[in-house]
């Protein structure tokens, strides 16, 4: 199993947005575009994955299973693109520091090739798991 460490940034997505106005938040589809990774082609060769292999990203937070893609802003070896949302979220650090939104820039995590059969939970199963279970 291959790991590398990268940088992680967020923000918002084009189609993310169309399929959240569409009120497709809970579709498979949303999975698809939000539940991923942007990788450097050389990232996503070192990790010996090819496009929307299914891969674990961590950090001292925590840990999700999403899709890895190559990213369209390529090249940027070391840094890779989560789009803003659930699966992201879990990643991100909660301090905002009295900006009123939290740091979606600059997070150290963990990305690895997964070698069960894992995949992306949808966005109702990952707001349950992650959320719901969590509140006493």
């Amino acid at each position: 199993m291959s790991k590398i460490k990268l940088n992680l940034t967020s923000g918002a997505t084009i189609d993310q947005g169309v399929i959240i106005k569409g009120g497709g938040k809970g579709l498979p589809i949303y999975t698809r575009n939000a539940g991923l990774i942007f990788l450097d082609p050389s990232d996503l060769k070192k990790l010996d994955l090819y496009p929307m292999s299914v891969v674990k990203v961590s950090n001292e937070l925590n840990e999700v299973i999403v899709y890895a893609q190559i990213s369209p802003d390529a090249p940027h070896p070391g840094l890779a693109f989560m789009p803003r949302g659930p699966w992201a979220n879990t990643l991100i650090r909660p301090e905002t520091y009295s900006s009123g939104a939290p740091m979606y820039k600059n997070t150290e995590v963990w990305v690895e090739s997964v070698t069960t059969n894992a995949k992306p939970m949808n966005m109702p199963e990952l707001m349950k798991h992650y959320y719901l279970n969590k509140v006493k």
